[in-house]
């Protein structure tokens, strides 16, 4: 087994962590616009220099800068359906608090129009 098989299985094992702990905060946004800004300069570089993917493909013991960005954005594309579905729990489970706390407040307000007997 070469070692950037290694790499990406930890990689992917790590994505795997993400998915049970991970938890959203300012640190997690900061991390990820970090990410992307580090991914578009690393996309630049490439399109300016192709034969760079294929040297860091080749210092890694990885046939072609071709195969080397095709693992890269497996892994890239994963993260990003991981942290959509995380962020889309989130968002569920917040708008289903929010439905619970206006029917509670709903049936407050009518217990109390009832007791004032108003209607």
């Amino acid at each position: 087994m070469l070692w950037t098989q290694v790499i990406l299985i930890i990689a992917l094992l790590g994505i795997a962590v993400y998915v049970v702990r991970s938890q959203p905060s300012a640190r997690h946004l900061a991390l990820r616009r970090l990410t992307v800004f580090a991914a578009l300069l690393v996309g630049i570089v490439v399109v300016l220099a192709p034969g760079w993917l294929t040297g860091v493909a080749n210092f890694l013991g990885i046939g072609r800068g071709t195969d080397l960005l095709v693992y890269i954005s497996i892994v890239a594309f994963i993260l990003y359906v991981v942290s959509d579905y995380k962020k889309t729990v989130l968002l569920t489970r917040t708008n289903t608090e929010l439905a619970r706390a206006i029917t509670l407040s709903e049936a407050r307000i009518e217990d109390r129009i009832r007791e004032a007997g108003l209607r």
